[in-house]
């Protein structure tokens, strides 16, 4: 029998620990690539429906090898009608939704600002975990979503909120409402236990959020440009394959290795290495405020994601975890 690595000792740790550095580095790549390509004018729901088409059709053989080359494990004869509208749910809500407003709002605010708010999701999941799921709600998860919602609000920036920039705060807006998307899409998929594996449910989610993306583009105009160049393909490959499909899959690799509340525990590198990456390309800043803002947030979802270090240990798993839910990530 096959025991799953404890992240806790030695090499198993080290191993552990690269595999969250590479997956949420690149996450946070992302957010640049998509700025990069957005700023030199190409359309936001085009570049993401084209996006996540490309990283569908790339996990899709990924999907199979996970599943031992069985084809009807892509749609088990367990899934039905409600099973189908759960996954289009999920697939309209997580990707279209959430990536769709991701973008949108990126065009006038800073990919570091975007991903700050974006990442604020596991905040909006514990909220309506408590509010419509009736999870429990410890002292530390309570502070933690205080703190997270005061760094959304020091994210979001003071001039936008006074109206200085509509522009700005419409885009914040966007990215905000994208994470609330988030966490109505973890919601759903929480009640729903699909008979699914992760890499499946992920690609269903990616190809429907996909073609609907891309249909609302075409259908409001939007084009791709007619002249693009290696350096712009090279940013697109990278978006589509290594910040998607790639980062998907070391993430899962995670999950399997530290379990889902450890490895959650560490999402907040992925905005921290957004805004890292944005100053060294990009050449961006955030203000003071902002920045305290991300730390909150930061704070907030090591909070939010803490377990006590006992019961952690009483609950894990000796078998290998394999994570059946799916988690579409930018």
């Amino acid at each position: 029998m096959t025991t799953r690595c404890n992240p806790g000792s030695g090499d198993a740790a080290s191993g552990f620990v690269l595999l969250l550095l590479a997956s949420t580095f690149l996450m946070g790549s992302s957010f640049v690539a998509g700025k990069i390509l957005l700023s030199q004018g190409f359309p936001a729901l085009l570049l993401v429906g084209w996006r996540f088409l490309v990283a569908a059709l790339a996990t899709l053989p990924l999907a199979w090898m996970a599943e031992r080359g069985r084809l009807s494990a892509l749609w088990p004869p367990a899934m039905r009608g409600r099973q189908l509208a759960v996954v289009l749910a999920i697939g309209l809500l997580q990707t279209a939704a959430v990536m769709g407003l991701l973008f949108t709002g990126m065009r006038t605010i800073p990919a570091a600002t975007a991903a700050i708010l974006l990442f604020s999701n596991p905040i909006w999941v514990a909220l309506l975990g408590r509010l419509f799921l009736h999870e429990s709600l410890s002292r530390a998860r309570a502070l933690g979503l205080l703190l997270g919602m005061l760094g959304v609000a020091l994210a979001i920036g003071r001039g936008a909120l006074v109206a200085q920039d509509r522009a700005v705060l419409v885009g914040e807006l966007c990215c905000l409402a994208s994470a609330i998307c988030w966490a109505v899409a973890t919601a759903i998929n929480k009640r729903a236990n699909l008979p699914i594996g992760g890499w499946t449910l992920n690609f269903w989610q990616m190809l429907v959020g996909a073609v609907a993306l891309l249909a609302l583009a075409y259908a409001d105009g939007e084009r791709w440009p007619a002249a693009v160049t290696g350096a712009q393909w090279g940013w697109f490959a990278w978006l589509a394959i290594p910040a998607s499909t790639g980062s998907f899959g070391l993430w899962f690799v995670a999950l399997r290795r530290g379990g889902a509340t450890l490895t959650s525990g560490y999402l907040f590198l992925a905005p921290l290495f957004a805004v890292v990456l944005s100053f060294l390309v990009l050449h961006t800043r955030l203000s003071a405020l902002q920045l305290l803002g991300g730390t909150l947030i930061g704070l907030g979802l090591w909070l939010v994601n803490r377990v006590p270090r006992r019961r952690a240990d009483d609950s894990a798993p000796t078998r290998p975890h394999r994570p059946r839910r799916g988690r579409s990530l930018p």
